[in-house]
């Protein structure tokens, strides 16, 4: 633990944003595992609507600083491909 004052609230809001990082990564990532269970089941309308929850999740934690927004685009764009795959 450090001594100087600032070093000290510096580690505790360091923990604050991680632990507020965490909840928002794991939200992102649970939205991402819907949609991917849903295209793997087949179903395309759930797939979609899924999807579209799940790029609000991914760009509010880009607009955040949690993601990158090269990666949040990314993130969904992965997904598209995936919808786009079944809806074939």
């Amino acid at each position: 633990m450090p001594n100087i004052k600032s070093s000290i609230q510096s580690v505790k809001t360091d923990a604050e944003r991680h632990a507020k990082n965490v909840a928002v990564k794991t939200s992102v990532k649970a939205a991402f595992r819907k949609v991917k269970d849903a295209v793997k089941e087949g179903n395309v309308d759930e797939a979609k609507t899924l999807f579209a929850t799940a790029c609000k999740k991914i760009d509010k934690a880009a607009s955040d600083n949690v993601y990158h927004k090269n990666a949040a685009a990314r993130r969904k764009s992965r997904l598209a491909q995936k919808i786009k795959a079944i809806a074939k």
